[in-house]
């Protein structure tokens, strides 16, 4: 099935934020990608052909703070953040080929965390979460940068998070939808206990497919773990939309693999 690109401006505000439609020839259910901390819509934009090819309208974008807005990388928040996230959910749900009970959420690290909010504010029926990170609630308006000035988020991850006192697990936790949650075995900056707790506070999810890629790093920075990743996310998105797991396209050739998602979530 062939897919097309279409570039387009997000509004957000006052100001604008690039983004990528990936759509196939006629209506189908929508996946929108949030990339990390760092990152870009570069490195997501070979899955999303991929997964447009399995009969999906896909939207790659660009952060604030990111790619052609770099400028504003140390003052941006996750406030700001999140009304990026709002903005490019609504231009894909408002697609005229674009199902908006048919929307699936795709996020790795930070782009994640901004994930699990959004299922608290739009309308979400599958929800895929790679490696997600968690931030305390207090400071949600400053610079998203000072939040790694100590070690208080790095001990905040390895404690006991109450969900109550979280808002991305408390969106997770009212969530009814499909959850996908994918943990790197060799993860240095999200550890074992964030995912424990996205875990436990998916209860009410319609289905759970919990998986652990062996040899993984954070960023997915071998080929191998990458074309995993996408197999088993392709996998995933096709049994839930479709009832059955739909044949994969040929692997990506090297000069189009998706680019290692290098963040400091």
């Amino acid at each position: 099935m062939p897919a097309y690109d279409e570039i387009v401006e997000i509004e957000v505000g006052d100001k604008h934020i690039a983004g990528t439609l990936v759509r196939p020839a006629h209506r189908l259910p929508g996946v929108l990608f949030v990339h990390g901390w760092g990152g870009s819509q570069a490195q997501y934009l070979t899955r999303a052909r991929g997964i447009a090819a399995l009969g999906c309208l896909c939207l790659t974008f660009d952060l604030s703070g990111h790619a052609a807005t770099q400028r504003q990388f140390a003052t941006v928040s996750r406030e700001i953040n999140l009304r990026d996230v709002m903005a490019a959910y609504d231009l894909l749900a408002r697609h005229p080929a674009v199902d908006p009970a048919a929307i699936a959420l795709v996020g790795s690290s930070y782009g994640g965390y901004l994930a699990s909010i959004l299922t608290s504010l739009r309308p979400v029926r599958w929800l895929a979460l790679r490696v997600p990170a968690l931030y305390q609630d207090t400071g949600w308006e400053v610079p998203k940068l000072q939040l790694h000035k100590d070690d208080s988020l790095r001990n905040y991850r390895r404690s006991h998070i109450d969900p109550a006192g979280n808002r991305a697990l408390q969106a997770c936790a009212a969530f009814k939808g499909d959850v996908l949650l994918v943990e790197s075995e060799f993860d240095d900056l999200i550890p074992h206990p964030v995912i424990a707790a996205y875990v436990e506070t998916c209860a009410k999810a319609h289905s759970l497919t919990y998986r652990v890629m062996k040899g993984a790093d954070h960023g997915l920075t071998d080929e191998r773990s990458q074309r995993a990743y996408t197999e088993l996310l392709m996998g995933w998105l096709g049994e839930m939309m479709f009832g059955k797991r739909e044949p994969l396209p040929p692997p990506p050739v090297l000069a189009e693999a998706p680019e290692p998602e290098r963040s400091t979530p």
